[in-house]
């Protein structure tokens, strides 16, 4: 080889095949990796089409992380010549490749987008390094396995994990403030599942508790006086609904509460985030006043109040975002707060 990279690399083995892990400054992957605009049938790809849309949220991710973000390696097959020349007989050494080799990313592409971009708006990334691991190119075919497994076998984390260690997320982190300090959700919030089973202990899922948080606040940002508002909000709800005061006084039967009420469903849950919303917006309303009238509301699944906004006429829940909005307006409307001009709309609508 005339002329070649250097890579310091350590060597392992994987199903009786050699690979190689190094430390490769940022500045040097658009050089190794360049891009390849050329629209090619998938068949003939190694790799998934970028998908443009998920490189400026990456990008923003490095630049507003620029102390603390964290990227997993990438993997990239060899296709050229190449050899690796060990220290002293060991596993650590030089992974030397030939400048007339292609590198081929099988896992990484959006990653290894989204830090170009990111260099050009701050350059002094260029030193810092990502590890990558080589393999020795076996043909297109072996490429796409190596794409397939790399991939079929990762594990989406259920969104109420996310939130549980984003320490980012400003609403994410109030929403377990929340949770911590009013004793009801904490003995019954799920924080790590998305989708709760009918035989589970708890009631609610961290991801359906922020999503609520969400609405109220209408925004990415949460103060400190805003997260005291949530805790006092919840903490009026968990007051002010007996249902959930019976469970925790094991008055009632937590199978009971799931199947015969609708004070645990996600809707409900999502409306009462729309409820909030209005006390947040308006904060000359009573909200202890107005709270306390949900003790006077019949939140059985049976009544009818509820058919055609919260249960489907086949008994079925509504999972439809019109159908939080005309769950909570019958909440508004009983404890006597006004519509609004289009909760009205879509009231005279079901009563018609």
């Amino acid at each position: 080889m005339d002329f070649s990279y250097n890579f310091p690399a350590v060597r392992g083995i994987q199903a009786g095949r050699e690979y190689y892990v190094s430390m490769v400054p940022l500045k040097l992957l658009p050089r190794l990796f360049p891009s390849d605009d050329e629209i090619v049938p998938p068949e003939c790809r190694a790799q998934r089409r970028i998908n443009e849309s998920r490189i400026p949220e990456i990008k923003k991710y490095i630049l507003d992380n620029r102390t603390n973000y964290v990227f997993s390696a990438l993997s990239a097959a060899i296709n050229g010549e190449h050899k690796f020349i060990p220290y002293a007989d060991g596993d650590a050494g030089v992974l030397t490749v030939s400048m007339e080799a292609i590198f081929l990313i099988n896992d990484g592409q959006h990653r290894k987008s989204a830090i170009e971009e990111a260099l050009a708006e701050d350059p002094t990334l260029e030193n810092e390094t990502i590890s990558v691991v080589f393999f020795n190119d076996e043909g297109l075919k072996r490429s796409q396995q190596m794409f397939t497994d790399l991939n079929k076998h990762a594990v989406k984390t259920s969104n109420s994990l996310s939130t549980l260690y984003d320490a980012r997320d400003q609403i994410a982190v109030a929403t377990k403030n929340v949770i911590d300090s009013i004793p009801f959700f904490k003995k019954y919030t799920d924080k790590e599942r998305d989708i709760l089973g009918k035989n589970s202990s708890k009631l609610f899922t961290l991801s359906t508790l922020y999503k609520a948080n969400q609405k109220i606040l209408h925004s990415t940002q949460c103060s400190k006086e805003d997260e005291q508002f949530l805790i006092q909000y919840w903490r009026l709800l968990s007051d002010n609904i007996e249902e959930w005061q019976d469970v925790m006084n094991k008055q009632l039967a937590k199978k009971s509460l799931r199947e015969d009420y609708i004070i645990s469903l996600s809707i409900t849950i999502n409306a009462f985030g729309r409820l909030g919303r209005v006390f947040y917006k308006n904060r000359d309303y009573d909200m202890e006043f107005y709270l306390c009238k949900l003790k006077n509301i019949d939140w059985m699944r049976s009544n009818p109040i509820w058919m055609g906004r919260t249960i489907r006429e086949n008994g079925k829940v509504q999972t439809s975002d019109e159908a939080i909005i005309l769950t909570c307006s019958a909440i508004k409307k009983s404890i006597g707060l006004p519509l609004s001009r289009d909760e009205e709309n879509k009231e005279n609508h079901i009563i018609k």
